[in-house]
């Protein structure tokens, strides 16, 4: 691949996949014989997982979805080697459907979701994704569209901003902190990140962040998730793909927040478990499970991989696979 022409080194250099070599292997039983198999990348970002994938599984076909026009351009760029056998679609991930339409099929063999903040954005300092460097308060992960991280600060209430930061960030300081907020912003707008995190190390007391780390990472968080909606939108993604997983198939989610892996484990948990009535002496076909978890619980990076990316350290995987049809009236395709 070509250096880009910003002076930042190749997009391969850029980005260290998360469990990489454990999610191709979860995948494999999904893909391994399968003729015209197909895997959708949920996140795909600069490309990591799905160029792996493309070159372990020589006859899998992929299509890519993110809402970040830079991650679609780096990302096409990085595999255009592999010519048709990879498409990109521009939207959120929600967009199972449409983006399988691109390849003309209604269901995938595999499907990964890696959710989270990219590298690609936590690098770019004018997103304002980061706390460690001053830039616009923005953190929209498609810049052309919505609400910016400094709207929500400038406009929001106190219940409502103190309910982002407790329930998006966990923060224990959220009132305290929205309170704060709505202070300074009497005097001055926010507009860029370093008043925030000047805010912050004024706010939330120092014993807390000798033992909690930097004062800035839980509401920096929370403002991430509430200005993309993140967790509204997987809360609808999971089912969708699921709707759209293949007999055989197997789906992995990459988690690195307990919200969104509680969302996760009770979707999988809901197809795992039997729906028949108590006390039913026989459970009827339509009543068994129709997933099959393929992971014991969430499984985390090993200790080595945690010491070569940090990025890696809260990643949580879990993956499921479809056993049976459904006639289940939320979905479409291959149930």
């Amino acid at each position: 691949m070509t250096t880009p022409t910003d002076g930042q080194p190749p997009t391969s250099t850029r980005h260290v996949p998360v469990m990489l070599p454990r999610i191709l292997d979860l995948l494999a039983p999904a893909l391994d014989g399968v003729d015209g198999a197909v895997h959708l990348d949920g996140t795909l970002g600069m490309g990591g997982h799905a160029e792996a994938l493309l070159e372990r599984f020589g006859h899998a076909r992929v299509v890519g979805i993110d809402r970040d026009p830079q991650a679609i351009e780096l990302a096409s760029e990085r595999l255009a080697r592999f010519g048709h056998r990879f498409v990109a679609h521009h939207g959120t991930y929600d967009e199972v459907g449409p983006a399988l339409d691109r390849l003309g099929v209604d269901s995938a063999q595999s499907m990964l979701f890696d959710l989270g903040v990219s590298s690609l954005q936590l690098d770019e300092v004018g997103r304002g994704f980061s706390y460690s460097r001053n830039a616009p308060l923005d953190m929209r992960m498609n810049p052309t569209v919505g609400q910016s991280a400094a709207d929500v600060l400038n406009t929001y209430g106190h219940g409502d901003l103190a309910r982002v930061l407790k329930e998006y960030g966990e923060e224990r300081f959220a009132g305290k902190i929205a309170s704060a907020v709505l202070r300074e912003r009497e005097t001055e707008p926010f507009t860029d990140s370093a008043r925030l995190v000047e805010l912050l190390e004024r706010t939330v007391p120092a014993a807390s962040q000798r033992t909690g780390g930097h004062p800035a990472k839980r509401t920096f968080q929370a403002l991430r998730i509430e200005v993309n909606s993140e967790l509204s939108i997987w809360a609808t993604t999971v089912h969708r793909a699921l709707d759209h997983l293949a007999v055989g198939g197997r789906l992995a989610v990459l988690s690195y927040h307990s919200l969104e892996d509680r969302l996760t484990k009770q979707a999988f948990a809901a197809g795992a478990t039997s729906s028949a009535p108590e006390g039913l002496p026989v459970e009827l076909p339509e009543h068994a499970p129709w997933l099959r978890l393929a992971t014991r619980g969430a499984e985390q990076p090993d200790e080595g991989e945690r010491a070569v990316n940090r990025r890696s350290s809260s990643a949580r995987l879990r993956v499921a696979e479809r056993t049976r049809t459904t006639d289940r009236p939320s979905g479409r395709g291959n149930r």
